[in-house]
């Protein structure tokens, strides 16, 4: 049940193996699985939407433009806490690009008058996740580069 049972006790499963700073399988999975859960969603929950084109378009371009810069902001956080040159004015670029991601999306859902008050949650709950988990994998990409880099 627990393990391969010997006359005076069990064996220890053997213990993954990964070098320093690298992020667990599990870990890895969770990030990808969120971020499929969140960015499939998003889609199929528009896909099947009542609204325009245009309107659809919206959301959708405003998803790309918040994984991206989501993803471009936590690296150049990340480079700067590590040393790394990264100029004032991408960094600053990032934060305005996520900001006003996030800004477009509760505008464009307040506004929204084609989609009930549940869509309108469902539609930002999906839309956080995505951005959540994209950060989390993006780490995880990351430290698992670096880790492969120190072990050699």
């Amino acid at each position: 049940m627990l393990g391969e049972r010997e006359e005076d006790g069990f064996v220890k499963k053997p213990a993954e193996k990964r070098r320093l700073g690298e992020p667990t399988g599990a870990f890895k999975g969770a990030a990808w699985g969120a971020l499929l859960i969140g960015v499939s969603s998003y889609l199929i929950g528009l896909y099947n939407a009542g609204m325009e084109l245009n309107e659809k378009g919206y959301y959708i371009v405003l998803l790309i433009l918040g994984l991206y810069s989501a993803v471009s902001l936590q690296k150049a956080v990340r480079d700067r806490d590590e040393g790394m040159k990264v100029t004032n004015l991408y960094y600053g670029i990032s934060w305005f690009a996520l900001i006003s991601a996030i800004a477009l999306m509760g505008i464009g859902l307040f506004n929204a008058g084609s989609i009930t008050l549940s869509e309108k949650g469902f539609y930002g709950i999906s839309f956080v996740l995505s951005l959540f988990a994209v950060v989390t994998v993006q780490k995880n990409v990351r430290d698992t580069e670096e880790a492969k880099g120190l072990g050699e």
